[in-house]
């Protein structure tokens, strides 16, 4: 038998292979473990499936590769920060979930469905970094549509509070989006996905043009994602904002995975105080093939 053992207790806990565990502990042993009483035996569940997987992407524009052998998982309720600076892959990397443009090598998967499906991406909800709504729609007929068209119901109430939780004027749901400000518009894009319901948002930039005011209260509509069980992925050259957002994180470097885990791992990795710092360190010793 091979048995895993809760070493802070100094008991053992469950035989690995076949889940029969020898003392009544309700305790979780791994993080990759869940343990579930169950009479007489406590039995192991298996880690949920990633909702989102990345393994092995590769992208090339012409002689010019952009993605090389990207591979991480995402998780469901999982937050997570995709940091690079510009030219790494980030967008090239969303595109490619998302049945923008085609990858050579390498599999994505959301929701355990091949990305090319249109079926995988019924799940999610996308803003882009150059957000640009049909100019001769109202605020309400965007709304409106986008909610439509993400299989979720017009409610006046929800569409209200959710405007009023970004500061966008509910006056602005009769105006025609064309006379819209850059920050008006992109908090028109953010109402839109958080009111679609879809279980995974991505969201490339979404800080763009948001005034300091905006952005806390982004912020904000961000870390409730966390307490209703959904997941993120974020795209951002603030790693400010990522490290305030996100619980994951992946560094992207000219193509390559260069760091994936935690904020905090980042900074012990690279023996830095500040993440801005480590980010850099981590970027120059992936260059240098460290």
């Amino acid at each position: 038998m091979q048995w895993l053992e809760d070493k802070s207790k100094g008991r053992i806990l469950a035989d690995i292979r076949t889940g029969q565990v020898g003392v009544k502990a309700g305790l979780c042993a791994e993080r990759k473990l869940v343990v579930i009483l169950s009479s007489p035996l406590f039995m192991i569940a298996p880690m949920a499936a990633p909702i989102v997987r990345f393994q092995n992407v590769s992208k090339s524009f012409g002689s010019v590769e952009i993605l090389h052998g990207v591979g991480f998982d995402v998780l469901p309720g999982q937050l997570l920060g995709l940091a690079g600076e510009n030219g790494a892959g980030k967008t090239t990397l969303i595109k490619c979930m998302l049945d923008f443009c085609t990858f050579e090598k390498g599999l994505i998967e959301i929701n355990g469905i091949p990305s090319s499906q249109p079926g995988a991406r019924a799940s999610l909800s996308f803003l882009p970094e150059r957000f640009t709504p049909p100019w001769y729609l109202t605020g309400r007929e965007f709304v409106r549509a986008t909610m439509q068209m993400s299989g979720a119901e017009w409610n006046e109430s929800a569409v209200l509070s959710t405007f009023a939780d970004l500061d966008l004027a509910t006056s602005s749901l009769d105006k025609p989006v064309r006379t819209f400000s850059k920050g008006m518009t992109q908090k028109l894009g953010l109402a839109a996905c958080f009111l679609s319901r879809k279980g995974l948002l991505v969201l490339d930039e979404p800080m763009s043009g948001l005034d300091p005011s905006a952005r806390v209260r982004v912020k904000d509509l961000l870390g409730r994602l966390k307490c209703s069980g959904k997941s993120l992925i974020f795209t951002s050259h603030s790693l400010a904002d990522i490290d305030e957002i996100c619980d994951h994180m992946v560094v992207l470097h000219c193509g390559s995975v260069a760091f994936s885990g935690t904020p905090p791992e980042l900074l012990e990795r690279q023996s830095e105080k500040s993440l801005e710092r480590a980010f850099l360190s981590c970027i120059e010793a992936s260059s240098h093939g460290r």
